[in-house]
């Protein structure tokens, strides 16, 4: 490659060892055993020590390196000196030898929005669902998703003492997607995935409308679309507000690069922008194929009590 990388593709090797710092502060703060559990708004929006510290670890790890990028994390948290152990340097030298898009390859620093969940599935966290939790880190231009790393600290926790735990999944459309296996449910079985601590009569009669085979209830927004690209769900349906920006850009980005789709319930992109409401209103539905027939499924009810943005 010719000349340094893009500030996209340094961007993203810098998310990726970032990701798996935040991943080891995750397993760390778990292992000690002294969650520092908050309640933000109730007991299903909880935040925890790993939370902040993940957060802090992110948003300055690679707002040194870019100073001019736009990042926003879900946490609010008060602005103090980050200890340099926090503090990630490394970047992902395969991420930096692929050739970047020619579509994002001259876009500057000062054009890239960060959206950070440090803990995603912090619920599912605390009552000893590891598999659920994910660390996203997306990149936005222009309020499109155009990159995405999702690091799963507790991926092969069942396989039990030595395991190797963590993994680490990137992806931009235009270029691909790695660090899985992309599999698709067999073309005649329609499985959804859906909320599992914040379901209510809406969500439930949207799902029941996608005239499932079978339901999968699980956290995480992370989480649910891993379940699409490995082929253990068809469609993430979830007819309700809750879901943020944070959860859903570096998701989407991953499932764009392998085809699949992220919308609102109405079949409306989301856009990314940095001004934009951090609120998903209209609810998330995403597919990794047939995005048409599960938007054409959305019962009139449920798309006249969700208003897109």
């Amino acid at each position: 490659m010719s000349g340094s990388p893009a500030v996209v593709m340094r961007l993203v090797a810098s998310a990726y060892a970032v990701a798996e710092k935040a991943g080891a502060i995750v397993r760390k703060v778990l292992h000690s055993g002294e969650l520092g559990i908050v309640e933000k708004t109730g007991a299903n929006d909880l935040q925890t020590l790993a939370d902040r510290l993940a957060q802090q670890s992110i948003c300055a790890s690679l707002s040194r390196r870019f100073p001019k990028i736009t990042i926003i994390g879900e946490e609010d948290l008060p602005a103090e000196e980050v200890t340099e152990d926090l503090i990630e340097n490394g970047q992902a030298e395969e991420i930096l030898q692929k050739s970047c898009p020619a579509e994002y390859s001259g876009l500057k620093e000062e054009e890239l929005v960060v959206w950070v969940d440090p803990l995603d599935g912090t619920k599912e966290y605390t009552e000893g669902l590891l598999d659920n939790v994910t660390v996203l880190i997306g990149v936005a231009y222009e309020g499109r998703a155009i990159a995405g790393v999702i690091n799963q600290p507790f991926y092969n926790y069942q396989l039990g003492a030595g395991a190797t735990l963590g993994r680490t999944l990137w992806g931009i459309p235009g270029l691909g997607a790695f660090g899985f296996q992309l599999k698709e449910v067999p073309g005649d079985r329609r499985i959804v995935t859906t909320t599992r601590s914040h379901s209510n009569k809406v969500v439930t009669d949207c799902v029941d409308a996608m005239e499932p085979h079978e339901v999968i209830r699980v956290g995480g927004a992370g989480n649910k679309i891993i379940q699409l690209i490995e082929g253990k769900a068809s469609a993430y349906v979830f007819a309700s507000p809750g879901c943020k920006k944070w959860d859903t850009c570096a998701p989407e980005a991953i499932l764009h690069a392998v085809g699949g789709k992220l919308t609102d319930m109405h079949g409306n992109a989301y856009r990314y922008d940095a001004n934009v409401k951090h609120m998903n209103s209209a609810g998330v539905l995403a597919t990794l194929r047939n995005h048409k027939y599960y938007v054409s499924r959305v019962p009139q009810s449920v798309l006249q009590s969700l208003k897109s943005d």
